[in-house]
């Protein structure tokens, strides 16, 4: 049974995201991406990059179902592993010690502003337990600078989000960097991305 799911974002977002992420993924290694949601973004990289093993994971059940489709769907089986039920707040992620150990990046799509902060910082915990000093952490989605929102729709969108759920909302670029201190990484990069979306990354120092 076909169980894929689609979002239309993805089609619009995805070569924009692949032209920022081709600057800091490895040549070769493994990268682990959380919250994949449907999974149309992550069959996508896998299939662009073809030298990295591209991770996928999902808390929800019926994205994990709808990202075994995708990998189904491209006959990836034997170049993409199934994805995994990450809980960025329970820890230890169920990874294998061999993925691990050649981790090189951790991406993460449009999840911050829909989750609690806790899971934002248990993100940013987890990430900088697992990976090594010159890895990446790479975050894209709506983000406020210098406390202010950087356009009228990402504010209405704001209003929208904690009106659904007051944990939500749009996190300010500041309070990543302090997270991102915290655990070991600092900013090197802020790029301004379509629809007033930015891809953030973050490099492991320590």
């Amino acid at each position: 049974m076909d169980k894929r799911l689609f979002y239309a974002a993805t089609e619009r977002n995805r070569e924009p995201i692949a032209e920022a992420l081709v600057k800091f993924l490895p040549k070769s290694g493994n990268v682990l991406e959380i919250a994949s949601g449907s999974g149309e973004h992550a069959v996508y990289f896998q299939q662009l990059f073809t030298n990295i093993l591209w991770q996928s994971s999902d808390p929800d059940p019926l994205c994990l179902e709808s990202i075994s489709s995708w990998i189904k769907h491209f006959s990836l089986g034997k170049k993409m592993p199934e994805p995994l039920q990450i809980d960025v707040e329970k820890y230890p992620w169920p990874l294998l010690v061999d993925f691990s150990l050649d981790l090189k990046c951790i991406v993460c799509i449009n999840m911050i502003h829909i989750v609690s902060f806790s899971a934002t910082k248990a993100l940013f915990e987890n990430s900088g337990t697992l990976l090594r000093s010159g890895s990446h952490l790479f975050l894209y989605g709506p983000f406020k600078i210098n406390g202010s929102h950087t356009s009228i729709s990402n504010q209405r969108f704001d209003e929208f989000l904690k009106a659904n759920n007051s944990n939500w909302g749009i996190r300010s670029l500041e309070q990543l960097e302090e997270l991102a201190v915290n655990s070991g990484f600092k900013n090197i990069d802020v790029l301004k991305m379509p629809s007033n979306n930015f891809s953030v990354v973050f490099q492991k120092i320590f």
